[in-house]
Parts: C-alpha cells; sequence; structure tokens
C-alpha cells in the first residue's frame, strides 16, 4: 500500500495542522462591521457628544474655542422663552399635518395606481417627479407659482373669488404656513405612494377575493384585508415623516426664513438663526438637543405601538 493510499484511509498526520480560514474566524463579523462602526463614531456619535457639551455652555460663535460651563441656563431661558414656546407649536403643526396628509394622500394615490388602465405606467413615473427634485428646485418653484404679480395659484385664487389681498400668501400670517405645508406635502406625498404601492401589490389577492365571495364590500374588504397587511408599512412611513419633517430646513427657509413675525417658524430654523444671526452656539445647541428628544420619544412611541400590536396579532 502506498503512502498516498494510507493516509487517504487514515486521514491526515496527527501532527499536522490544518490552516484556518480568515473568513471562518469568530472576528470576521466585527471586521466587515468596522467601517460601519466607525463612520457612525464619527459623524453622528462625536458631533452628538459635542452637541450635549455645546447645551450646557455659553458659547459664541465668534470664539467657540472659549466656553464658559451654565448647566442647564440655556435650556431655562428657551422655555421661558414665549417664543420658543409657540416655535415648539408651530412645529408641532407642521410635523403632525404633515405625516397625516402625506401618508393619507400616498395611500390614495397608491390605491389609484394599484388598478388597471391604461398609461398606468406613465402615470406611476410623473408621480415620482416632486420626490425626485431636489428641495432648492421645488422652493423655487413654489415661490414663483405663489408670486403676487405673476404666480398662477393668485391668479386661480382670484378667478374663485378666493384671492389674498396683494397676492402676498408668503408674506401674510395667516397664509404662509399652510402655503408651506403644501409645498411640503407636494414633495412628500410621491415617496410614500411609491412605498404604499409596493405593499398593496405584496397584499396575497387570494384574500381579497375570499373576503369579496364572501361578500363583504370594498371598505370592508380593504379595512380586514388591504389595511392588515400595509398597516406595518404604514408605521413605519409615519416614523420617516415625523422625523423628516422635525428635519425639514432648506425649504422652509427659501420659502420665508421662518417668517412672517415666526409664522413658520420651526426648530431647525430657530436653531440656525440662534447659532448664526444671534451667534449663540450654546443656545442653539440646546434647540438641537430639544428636537433630538422629541425624536427619540417618536421613535420609542412608534416602537412601543408596533411591539402592541404584534402582541395583539398573537
Amino acid at each position: 500500500m502506498t503512502v498516498l493510499e494510507r493516509q487517504q484511509i487514515t486521514g491526515p498526520r496527527s501532527g499536522a495542522r490544518r490552516r484556518g480560514s480568515p473568513l471562518g474566524s469568530r472576528w470576521t463579523p466585527y471586521f466587515f462591521l468596522a467601517p460601519a462602526a466607525l463612520f457612525i463614531l464619527v459623524f453622528q456619535v462625536v458631533p452628538l457628544a459635542q452637541e450635549v457639551f455645546l447645551s450646557f455652555t455659553r458659547t459664541s460663535l465668534l470664539n467657540p474655542t472659549r466656553s464658559t460651563w451654565v448647566g442647564l441656563d440655556n435650556f431655562t431661558r428657551i422655555f421661558g422663552d414665549a417664543d420658543f414656546r409657540r416655535t415648539l407649536l408651530i412645529t408641532l403643526v407642521y410635523v403632525v399635518v404633515c405625516v397625516v396628509v402625506a401618508v393619507g394622500t400616498g395611500l390614495a394615490v397608491a390605491l389609484l395606481l394599484n388598478k388597471g388602465f391604461r398609461g398606468r405606467g406613465l402615470a406611476r413615473a410623473l408621480v415620482t417627479i416632486p420626490w425626485a427634485a431636489p428641495g432648492i428646485a421645488v422652493a423655487l418653484i413654489a415661490i414663483w407659482m405663489l408670486n403676487p404679480d405673476y404666480g398662477i395659484v393668485n391668479r386661480f385664487l382670484d378667478a374663485v373669488g378666493l384671492g389674498v389681498p396683494g397676492g402676498a400668501i408668503l408674506d401674510s400670517p395667516r397664509y404662509a404656513l399652510p402655503a408651506v405645508l403644501a409645498t411640503t406635502i407636494w414633495q412628500l406625498f410621491p415617496f410614500t405612494s411609491v412605498v404604499l404601492l409596493s405593499a398593496l401589490q405584496s397584499v396575497p389577492p387570494h384574500l381579497t377575493e375570499a373576503a369579496t365571495m364572501d361578500g363583504a364590500g370594498r371598505w370592508w374588504t380593504f379595512r380586514a384585508v388591504t389595511w392588515q397587511a400595509i398597516k406595518p408599512t404604514v408605521g413605519l412611513l409615519a416614523l420617516l415623516m415625523t422625523i423628516w419633517s422635525l428635519r425639514r430646513f432648506e425649504l422652509i427657509w427659501l420659502m420665508t426664513k421662518g417668517g412672517p413675525v415666526g409664522a413658520t417658524r420651526t426648530l431647525v430654523i430657530d436653531l440656525y438663526s440662534q447659532a448664526f444671526d444671534s451667534k449663540q452656539l450654546g443656545s442653539a445647541a440646546a434647540i438641537g438637543m430639544v428636537g433630538v428628544v422629541i425624536s427619540l420619544i417618536v421613535i420609542a412611541g412608534s416602537r412601543f405601538v408596533a411591539r402592541a400590536a404584534e402582541r395583539e396579532a398573537r
């Protein structure tokens, strides 16, 4: 019997060591996660820690290297300011209206696009245009449409007898916020439409057919079958819309800069104003921390609701 045949029968010698594959090491998962973890550490954790520190100091933009520790004075001052409390209220209104109307409009459009009709592919493509356009372009288009002299919106409102005096919609404390909201929703609803359309197409057809055969109408079929299938997607969209609305800056700033007289002043606009107009980085960081806390509360609330729904489903 040759040596090769003996090794095939008895296996490798006991003294021989098998080389371990680098991909089979227990450190391999950490190796692949390291770039993402480093990115989050450098661009998320470190700036957040700096913001937390700044929120407890009095720091000027003109001399950011010199800081004076003031504790909770920044938070006490901003919450004692009636204008900041009004800013919180405007932010709440802006977020709630954006989320409810954008998701609701997106669902209605998705239901329409889910039906079979001629030109459906073209309609689906056209719906995505507002979302694909940059925020700056959307803001400039809205400003042009709302122009008091030649804007199409003012001409339409004048034609139906609902014209704004002087046509200065963006300069009116009463109409500026609705105009900004309408523009924001116009940009947001295509994204919700596309996501919800994908969710609708994943609903098993045999379930809706079974409900129809059992005599259920369209509303009850939607409520008992379709809504139950797309409800997790709607919850995720509501969370994303809430966070994006809290962070919305460029569109509001370009359209109104938070005016007139603070009618469209949200948290991010107030933060920018404190940092670059008033040159107070400490107060701006405190306002930013308020936004972070609100976002964390929203995320925690959404997780609680999702877990409660899972328990009910079981």
